[in-house]
């Protein structure tokens, strides 16, 4: 695929898509919260962000774009924007307006902002009960830590995430890529579908809450288990020891998994390493774990015969394995395009561009086409049109 092949038609955005016809009123920031919403807005969900004034501080995260942050561009694909001061009473009453006709409503304000502004959960439930108000949060409502900030490396290095991360003996390891945040998005979209769905028999709305914290937990649940009559201070490193890991090649990076005795014994023929099959020593992933200092260097030696590239095509389905490959070449791996994983999206200030198209295959109802994340405030015409005809107040535009 290059940037010639055609866009597809601008998307209807409630004509397509499992939750065809929910409209979402996406007032979160940063990652969790606006991505969640975007995963609805891929099954063709009708999501309006509405920003504060100065815009989502993602706008201004770093970027080599020119005029856009990439950030931003990626977590907020196919929403319409709007922007709200919700200090001022003009916005604030359309805000709730807003709401009477809404499906589903996210933030990420700390458990005591909503109140303060008034749309707590319990006041909106009165103006709209079908509403679902997903509240996302970095340690949740209750507890001494509910009003605190939360953030993606904060709740990583908190519950022990990092500690696991590093080697071995070393020190604590950042996660690089915001995994608690985008873990915490899938959990957003999954509870607000199920919320939807569920009111279709009660006809009720209800509330749902999602925090880093109860994400980063929820990753680790294999780790995560104490047995009554245990210490607490036990092995929960599921590693199994140096043979599964990246390991260098003649050129390159190598992850190789070998746990299964299936895998090991095809790792073994493959690098010409098959004395070490038959050794008793080695006949379990616990003891390769624990002779890792004498295998290991026997596997970096065979495979520097090859790169990682040309070990990956001679493995092929008999050692699971991926050669180290920046994310860059995705845009062009095969397996990327055959699975339209990957789009062209037309922006009207950096032209067009590629991204991620859709994040969930559904073979009856396929959702809409993707577009581009809005501009600061560039729906608040057309939605303000809307308004107006089904006699909801209007919100006023901003110049």
């Amino acid at each position: 695929m290059d940037y010639r092949t055609p866009l597809p038609p601008d998307r209807n955005r409630t004509g397509a898509g499992p939750l065809a016809g929910v409209r979402v009123l996406d007032l979160s920031a940063y990652i969790a919260g606006p991505y969640g919403c975007a995963l609805l807005a891929d099954q063709g969900a009708d999501v309006i962000k509405i920003e504060p004034p100065d815009g989502d501080n993602l706008r201004q995260y770093p970027s080599t774009l020119v005029s856009e942050s990439r950030a931003f561009l990626g977590v907020n694909r196919s929403k319409r924007g709007i922007v709200l001061d919700l200090k001022r009473a003009h916005d604030h009453a359309a805000l709730l307006r807003l709401v009477r006709e809404a499906d589903v409503l996210v933030h990420n304000f700390r458990p005591s902002v909503p109140a303060r502004l008034g749309i707590d959960f319990e006041r909106l439930q009165l103006i709209n009960p079908r509403l679902i108000y997903c509240a996302v949060s970095g340690y949740g409502e209750d507890g001494p830590m509910k009003d605190k900030a939360g953030y993606d490396q904060v709740l990583q290095t908190m519950t022990g995430m990092c500690a696991l991360q590093g080697k071995r003996g070393g020190p604590p390891e950042i996660i690089y890529g915001s995994v608690v945040d985008y873990y915490a998005a899938a959990l957003l979209a999954g509870g607000v579908a199920s919320a939807l769905y569920e009111r279709e028999r009660s006809g009720l709305g209800q509330f749902v809450g999602v925090s880093l914290l109860r994400s980063a937990l929820t990753m680790q649940s294999a780790r995560l288990i104490w047995a009554e009559g245990e210490g607490l201070d036990i092995g929960r490193d599921m590693r199994s020891g140096g043979v599964t890991g990246i390991h260098p090649t003649r050129d390159g990076h190598i992850y190789i998994s070998a746990n299964t005795p299936r895998f090991w014994q095809a790792l073994c023929e493959k690098t010409g390493l098959d004395a070490l099959v038959a050794d008793p020593r080695y006949d379990s992933v616990r003891k390769r774990a624990d002779a890792a200092a004498q295998i290991v260097p026997q596997l970096h030696a065979a495979l520097a015969q090859h790169t990682a590239l040309e070990w990956e095509a001679l493995f092929g389905d008999a050692v699971p394995c991926a050669a180290a490959r920046r994310i860059e070449d995705m845009f062009e791996h095969p397996q990327v395009l055959a699975e339209g994983i990957v789009a062209p999206i037309e922006h009207p200030g950096i032209g067009r561009y590629r991204g991620v198209a859709q994040s969930i295959k559904f073979g009856r109802t396929p959702g809409p086409a993707p577009f581009a994340a809005p501009e600061l405030g560039q729906d608040t015409e057309a939605v303000t049109r809307e308004l107006d005809e089904s006699g909801v107040v209007a919100v006023r535009e901003r110049g």
